[in-house]
């Protein structure tokens, strides 16, 4: 008579299998997309923080508000050696957009260190520097090359008004406190690459400017 197994054999032939081949399969898994992809949720969050705690109204600068609070990209066109971002606020009477070392927030963890992983601009920090916080620098650090934004305008950063809403664009093309086209109006959404099929996506909601991944 032929023997036929059981259904609990050939469960346990399967469960035994799964658990030898987790052992003597190699391990790909590759989380660096997911660890910059937080890190910059984290410094969306603190630029965020920036703004609504420091009041940049002056009336000795009828342009003030070109000076919030903002998380620029820079670099991020293939170079993984060198994309970066920075975050930053224009001094009063001196809106160029892009930040000097002076107008770079100061690292919370490292209070020698600035929020830059290399700054434009006059490029006072580079990279390298120690001044630089290495972190930043997402290409040396996990390995992006490109970064990309959807509805939140072409140059590639977030700025935030007095009461945390989302503005897009660059600060120094601002024409007026309350202008309305500037506010983030559609999910803005930035994706960082390592190349073309390894990618992942931050979405900064409108009105709230709550990021999150998507």
């Amino acid at each position: 008579m032929k023997k036929a197994f059981t259904l609990i054999e050939i469960v346990l032939t399967v469960t035994i299998i799964g658990i030898i081949s987790s052992f003597l399969i190699p391990k790909f898994t590759d989380d660096s997309l997911k660890k910059a992809a937080l890190q910059v949720i984290y410094h969306l969050r603190y630029t965020q923080h920036l703004a609504l705690i420091e009041n940049r109204f002056n009336t000795d600068d009828k342009y003030w508000f070109k000076t919030r609070w903002q998380l620029y990209f820079s670099y991020c066109r293939g170079n993984s050696d060198q994309c970066g971002y920075t975050i930053f606020s224009d001094k009063l009477n001196d809106h160029r957009g892009n930040p000097d070392p002076s107008e770079i927030a100061v690292n919370p963890l490292n209070r020698n260190q600035y929020l830059t992983g290399g700054a434009a601009g006059n490029e006072l920090i580079h990279f390298e520097d120690k001044e630089a916080t290495k972190s930043m620098n997402l290409g040396q650090t996990y390995g992006i090359k490109k970064v990309s934004a959807k509805n939140c305008a072409r140059a590639k950063r977030v700025a935030f008004d007095y009461i945390g809403r989302p503005i897009v664009g660059n600060m120094r093309t601002m024409k007026s406190v309350y202008q309305k086209n500037r506010l983030l109006a559609k999910k803005c959404l930035i994706t960082l690459y390592k190349n073309e099929n390894e990618q992942i996506t931050i979405v900064v909601e409108p009105e709230t400017g709550y990021a999150h991944l998507l």
